[in-house]
């Protein structure tokens, strides 16, 4: 199935009828009054947005809207995932960041801007950002970060974050940050060596072909 339709289905099927009622209420001004009686589920409204060209595989923005209005976290992450390109297998590289953002969206609050700034963020992004999400301080967050890592691309990285954390003085922030990435490398190498032990614990075990 295609990607896109992939991750549509997984967001109706995370959605409660309270939040699907909350997306209806806020596509009335793109959507006709008939047709949102018509929608049952997530994925009937995403088929009428799909028909009416306001969103697409290559057009995320107005979901990313809608599900931020919701602060359903992990359903941006579903989206984050097909944006890179992985669709929940994000390269290691691409986890670390994401496990950085949801660390700085929590903790960094209204410092965001000076964060921004020192990530050479433009003034004229940020005022976007806060237009885009004027009462959701973490989405506020999260869309800065997303905008340094889409204009750096290949160069985005975790050192670079805990680098402009410090230069605004957010050290606990960085720490934490730190503390993260490192516990993650933990749990790899501790997967990788238990991989190994089953390996050896094999080998230990097959009969040998030693001729006597």
């Amino acid at each position: 199935m295609d990607p896109f339709l992939v991750l549509l289905h997984s967001v109706s099927a995370g959605l409660s009828s309270g939040e699907l009622t909350d997306l209806k209420f806020l596509c009335q001004g793109c959507v006709g009054k008939r047709r949102l009686e018509r929608v049952r589920s997530g994925l009937d409204l995403f088929s009428v947005l799909l028909e009416q060209s306001a969103l697409g595989p290559d057009d995320t923005a107005l979901l990313r809207e809608l599900l931020a209005s919701l602060r359903r976290r992990d359903l941006l992450r579903l989206l984050d995932d097909f944006e890179a390109g992985a669709t929940g297998r994000a390269a290691p590289e691409e986890r670390d960041l994401q496990a950085a953002f949801d660390i700085i969206s929590d903790h960094v609050g209204k410092d965001w801007r000076r964060l921004a700034r020192q990530l050479k963020v433009s003034d004229s992004k940020i005022d976007a950002i806060e237009v885009k999400y004027p009462r959701n301080l973490t989405e506020q967050v999260r869309e800065s970060l997303r905008v340094w890592k889409n204009t750096h691309r290949e160069d985005a990285a975790v050192s670079h974050l805990v680098a402009a954390l410090r230069a605004c003085q957010l050290n606990l922030v960085a720490d934490l940050v730190e503390e993260g990435q490192q516990a993650q490398a933990l749990q790899s190498n501790g997967d990788t060596g238990h991989g190994s032990l089953s390996q050896m614990s094999w080998a230990s075990d097959a009969p040998s072909s030693t001729a006597f």
